[in-house]
């Protein structure tokens, strides 16, 4: 009798489609209690636990459904497909959150960078800080490639940390 080994991508997805709904549902309550501009440790520190708690689920119900048994790159992959599906999901609602949800989001985001800015650095000027921010504007396109990598990166360090923790590799013979 053949079993049917389980496919990594199967909970990779399933994992990453899941954590990028909550993440959604999450974005969506901060918008609704106005809180999406804020981007302090408590929120962060929420959305890595999510994202902590997805991929190291997604990797343990993987090995039971392999019999116990996880390679080290098994769970790589599952915890980097989990982040990256996640990341495209997350960078959907993004993109809608700042284009059409709220079309003034990148302004309002600069705008309370330019004040966080003139806090930090009271020795630079307005305008230096105005040059500062047209620049970064310059460079926005790149926010969304950054974060899907960040993901990525995050995905595959939370993938091998589980991996170590769970791996049981199958006996020889």
């Amino acid at each position: 009798m053949e079993q049917n080994e389980p496919k990594t991508g199967k909970f990779a997805l399933n994992f990453g489609v899941l954590l990028g709904v909550v993440s959604v549902v999450f974005g969506l309550m901060l918008f609704s209690m106005d809180m999406h501009y804020d981007q302090g440790w408590a929120i962060r520190g929420i959305s890595l636990v999510l994202t902590v708690a997805a991929i190291f689920l997604g990797i343990f119900q993987f090995k039971k459904a392999n019999g116990g048994y996880l390679t080290l790159s098994e769970a790589l992959k599952i915890g980097t497909g989990i982040a990256l599906i996640a990341g495209i999901i997350g960078l959907i609602y993004f993109y809608l959150l700042s284009n059409v949800i709220e079309p003034g989001y990148m302004d309002k985001m600069y705008e309370i960078g330019k004040v966080q800015a003139m806090v930090d650095n009271p020795n630079l000027t307005e305008e230096q800080i105005d040059q500062g921010i047209e620049m970064q504007k310059g460079f926005a396109w790149l926010t969304y490639p950054f974060i899907l990598i960040m993901n990525i990166i995050i995905g595959l360090v939370l993938g091998l940390i589980s991996g170590l923790i769970l791996k049981k590799q199958k006996p020889a013979y």
